[in-house]
């Protein structure tokens, strides 16, 4: 209880007095016996959906909280006004490109970096932030980190730990704990910050109280509750300063495979609405042993099924998603013919000229390379290392199946209406801006939809609700349950497993159309690198890629390819070109495809021809560096009297005999001296007999080693580039590992002065990846 001496005759007192009631009526109901619940705001940055997906979970359960969450996307600066902000603010932000901000929070990362802003600009934030990445590639949650830094450079305080989400191992096993972890946090925020303006309140109250003589003024009391006077939660420590989320990830990495398949749509993370500490057991089979001490396996766990101890556990499963779309079908006189897609953006139809089957027929992988003719197009100006996205259809047969596990296979003509419920409760509820209107539903599901993105937790969770077998419904709760976790991960993430497969698994589901509406992302588009030179070949565009195969697993009966990988090579296969044959004047014309430049690429040759550069590019991760070289024959012929440095290609493959790529023209380029040194190795070749000759490297790395002090003297000494394309999880890593110990041998370092030189490299776009996962 605090005791105000308020002189009511005295107007300075009495405007302090009605100040200070007005101001604590504005808190939370905790703090005040009225109906205001306390606010903060959410603010999100997402490329593909991942984290606006967790920053409305946040806002739809910060309610069931008995808290109120302004959402808004970080470029809706209309919406907030981080200057007079006086509540918690949480950042959930994800990264994209080469640790790039997603489009939508360019504009905000470029307002927070000017230099004229002060080092108290934002003493008055206070901030929690959760970063989304991916360790695979480059600048892990390097968007995150820069808003981070610029935050509390700016004079920002940090009211809970940051959490580095990644991708590659699954973002729940951080943010999880994360979010569970938040609200004690936002609390405790929100009781410290209503502390310290009530005693701000009370100071300047008592500064006026001491300007009136005592005999005029009569005692007024005001009550100052707390947030723990009334019925609420306790709260935690306002601030967390060091973060638990680092042993989180590592304890879990265990349950989470590593064989990750590429996908294009990134994963959404799901909001555990629980806050319970249990474990995170497995259903895994457990080998048991017998007498003879021989190990066996009693009961295999699957996609259906789970053993003890996750099928006698008590489960935590997320709150129910709300709904958010009413989805109708209308009639329609005529039928739509689906022949691309209705939304185009800045996408060109451009015809396939030629289609080459790289790879031997007895190959592992598949490689082909296409030629595209942009020549009607002027404006698409492609240079060496740009790359560019091709928009592909859903297969036809997936959805047929689809409309046939709706049970709308005979309104596939007809129209899609979608509007906003009128009662929803979702947060910042909006009908997707990717469906058009007047689209039929054949059209919506062939162009639309992600219908082979993976299904996150809350849309498993929104499925309970649409079966009808209880054993189906309790597997499904398992899946999307915090202990079911690990269960996720091996049945459902880990294999890529598509929403249609996971129906078929679970036969008594029946969900609405609206339903996958709500929760499947837009079909994305699919990113190539270019391998080609527009300056040796006008009007041409070529790309190179490897039909990508998913192999057979539970909940997948029979293996499949790719989507867009798979999808062209149905496109071009009956003119494909063989190795060692010559074109055919008979073959079918090609189809066209839709694409579009990606802008703003960094990956390209020096622009001074006389710098050295070095390539490593194993696999098709050659493509990019047969531009490159395109390029640098070309300029050599139009300049002969220029100055240009050396390049090194390090490439490799399994078989020299059915792998080795492009292996005419790159042996050409060293022919003309348009490439200084080409370093192959085979991984799986016979390497001959190690006992009497020294081992022949197997991979890029190992070519890498035996070079060391040419690569380092060029990239140290004579301000040299590397270029490095493939895969991001293993490749990739490796390649930076064996960079690391080469800086190490070379400059007499130790390992953390050999990673800030390459920490450096990156720094000053010298050390450049174009790799994927």
């Amino acid at each position: 209880m605090v005791v105000f001496r308020a002189a009511v005759l005295h107007n300075a007192a009495k405007v302090v007095l009605w100040e200070s009631v007005c101001y604590l009526s504005k808190l939370d109901a905790c703090s005040m016996p009225c109906d205001v619940k306390p606010r903060f705001l959410v603010l999100y940055g997402s490329q593909k959906g991942q984290a606006q997906s967790i920053a409305e979970g946040i806002a739809e359960e910060a309610e069931e909280q008995g808290l109120v969450a302004d959402l808004s996307c970080l470029n809706e600066n209309e919406k907030y006004n981080l200057e007079k902000e006086n509540a918690p603010v949480v950042f959930i932000v994800s990264t994209t490109g080469d640790g790039e901000p997603p489009d939508n929070t360019l504009q905000f990362v470029k307002r927070i970096k000017k230099k004229t802003l002060s080092t108290d600009h934002y003493k008055h934030l206070c901030y929690a932030l959760l970063a989304l990445g991916d360790t695979n590639y480059a600048n892990f949650c390097n968007c995150g980190k820069t808003i981070e830094r610029r935050l509390q450079e700016l004079g920002a305080k940090q009211f809970y730990a940051t959490g580095y989400a990644d991708d590659g191992v699954g973002l729940e096993v951080v943010v999880d704990p994360w979010l569970e972890g938040l609200w004690n946090a936002i609390k405790g925020a929100l009781s410290k910050m209503a502390s310290d303006r009530t005693a701000h309140l009370k100071a300047n109250a008592e500064d006026s109280a001491k300007e009136t003589p005592d005999s005029s003024v009569p005692d007024v009391q005001i009550n100052l509750l707390s947030i723990t006077d009334q019925n609420c939660e306790s709260v935690g420590a306002a601030v967390v300063t060091d973060s638990k989320f680092a042993s989180a990830a590592s304890s879990s990495a265990s349950v989470a495979s590593d064989l990750r398949p590429a996908s294009p749509a990134g994963s959404h993370a799901l909001a555990s609405q629980c806050h319970d500490t249990a474990s995170i057991p497995t259903s895994a089979p457990q080998p048991q042993s017998g007498d003879a001490g021989v190990s066996r396996v009693v009961l295999a766990a699957s996609l259906i099924c789970s053993l003890p101890p996750l099928s006698e556990s008590s489960l935590n499963v997320p709150a129910l998603p709300p709904p958010y779309l009413d989805v109708s079908l209308q009639e329609v006189d005529t039928i739509e013919q689906i022949v691309g897609p209705m939304i185009k953006e800045t996408f060109h139809q451009v015809p396939i000229s030629k289609a080459v089957h790289l790879s031997r027929g007895d190959s592992v992988k598949t490689a082909l390379l296409l030629e595209l003719d942009i020549s009607a197009y002027p404006t698409m100006t492609c240079q060496p290392g740009d790359s560019f996205d091709v928009l592909c259809p859903n297969r036809a047969a997936e959805v047929d199946n689809m409309l046939i596990r709706l049970g709308l296979q005979e309104q596939r003509n007809q129209h899609v209406n979608i509007t906003l419920r009128k009662d929803t409760k979702k947060k910042g509820a909006q009908v997707p801006a990717y469906i058009p209107q007047n689209i039929s539903l054949l059209s919506l599901l062939t162009w639309c939809l992600e219908i082979r993105s993976v299904p996150k937790k809350a849309f498993l969770r929104a499925l309970v609700e649409h079966t009808r077998d209880s054993v189906q419904r309790r597997r499904l709760q398992e899946l999307c349950s915090k202990q079911g976790a690990a269960d996720y991960n091996l049945y459902v993430r880990d294999p890529s497993l598509s929403i249609s497969e996971l129906l078929a698994a679970f036969p008594s589901c029946s969900p609405p159309l609206s339903l996958l509406i709500e929760h499947l992302p837009k079909l994305q588009p699919r990113p190539y690198s270019a391998a080609s030179s527009c300056l040796a070949h006008p009007g041409k565009l070529s790309f190179v890629f490897n039909v990508v195969e998913f192999p057979a697993c539970t909940g997948r009966p029979a293996g499949r390819r790719g989507l867009c990988t798979g999808w062209l090579f149905d496109l071009i296969n009956p003119s494909l070109v063989l190795p060692g044959k010559a074109e055919s004047s008979s073959s079918p014309a090609l189809p066209k495809i839709h694409v579009s430049l990606r802008p703003n690429c960094t990956f390209r040759p020096p622009s001074d021809p006389s710098v050295p550069f070095i390539m490593v590019g194993p696999g098709t991760g050659v493509a990019p560096f047969v531009g490159f070289l395109q390029q640098r024959a070309e300029e050599r012929q139009r300049k002969p009297e220029a100055v240009f440095g050396e390049t090194w290609l390090f490439f490799g493959c399994r078989h020299r005999d059915r792998d080795y790529l492009f292996r005419e023209e790159l042996e050409g380029f060293v022919s003309s001296g348009t490439l200084s040194h080409l370093k192959v190795c085979f991984s799986r070749d016979d390497r001959g007999d190690e006992e009497s000759a020294a081992p022949q490297p197997r991979y890029v790395q190992h070519n890498l080693l035996l070079n060391s002090q040419h690569v380092t003297e060029i990239l140290l000494r004579q301000n040299g580039y590397l270029y490095v394309c493939g895969d991001a999880k293993n490749m990739a890593k490796d390649v930076n590992e064996t960079l690391i110990e080469m800086i190490k041998t070379e400059l007499q370092v130790d390992q953390l002065d050999a990673m800030k030189r390459l920490a450096g490299l990156r720094e000053e776009k010298r050390y450049l990846q174009d790799i994927w996962g």
